[in-house]
This record gives C-alpha cells, structure tokens and sequence, in this order.
C-alpha cells in the first residue's frame, strides 16, 4: 500500500496536487555482517558487507522509535537481533535480508550517512 501511495503522490505531486511530504525509506541490504558496535546511551549499531558505515538499529534499554518507520522494536526484541548478529558475525553467515525503514534510510545500501538510525522490521538468512 506504501509503495501505490508513493506513486500516486509522486504523479500528483508533478502536476502540482500533492503535498512534497518526506517520505520514509525503505531498503533491503544483504550480505555478512562486518561489524556490530555499542554507543553511548544505549544504541547498537550493524554494518553489512553491503554497506558503507555503521547503523543504529535498537536500544536495548527501552522502546527503539524511529520517525517514518510506523513501529519500534521493544527492548527485549533488540536483545534477541544482537544476539542473533553476533552468532552471525561470528560464524560468517551471510543475510539474504536485513530490512531497513526510517526517515534516515538512504536509496541504496552504499549511500548511508554517519550516525543513522533505521529500524529492522525482517530479516533472514540466506
């Protein structure tokens, strides 16, 4: 449904109809994790051999929000995806999947900036 919207809003939008509303993004990258990091104030964050830099992607503390996702990922749910990327780091396996929403999302795997946030509603091994 997101996806029909985009495009109606974007033929609107060229004829001047629509409102130039920020859309959230949404990205698929695949590949081995290459490295899983902690910041300060209780943030995770996951790079993919397919990315660029490090994602913050949960707190393990409370409710992870990201404006433009429509969800969050409770506590004990970023606990268990660490968990899971660290076993998956340490035995090299490669996602067929890590999916990406959020406002911060880039268009390609490739494109993101420093100190971003996402949100992973799926995942899944190859």
């Amino acid at each position: 449904m997101k996806k029909i919207t985009k495009r109606i809003c974007l033929g609107l939008t060229l004829a001047g109809l629509c409102s130039t509303q920020a859309l959230a993004g949404e990205l698929t990258c695949s590949g081995t994790i290459e490295s899983l990091g902690y910041h300060a104030n209780n943030k995770f964050m996951i790079k993919l051999s397919s990315m660029n830099t490090l994602v913050f992607f949960c707190n393990p503390e409370e409710n992870w929000i990201v404006p433009g996702a429509g969800y969050q990922t409770g506590a004990e749910s970023c606990k268990m995806m660490y968990s899971t990327f660290l076993a998956a780091k340490t035995l090299k396996t490669s996602f067929g999947g890590i999916y990406f929403d959020g406002d911060d999302v880039p268009a390609s795997c490739d494109k993101w900036e420093s100190w971003k946030s996402a949100n992973i509603r799926f995942y899944q091994f190859k």
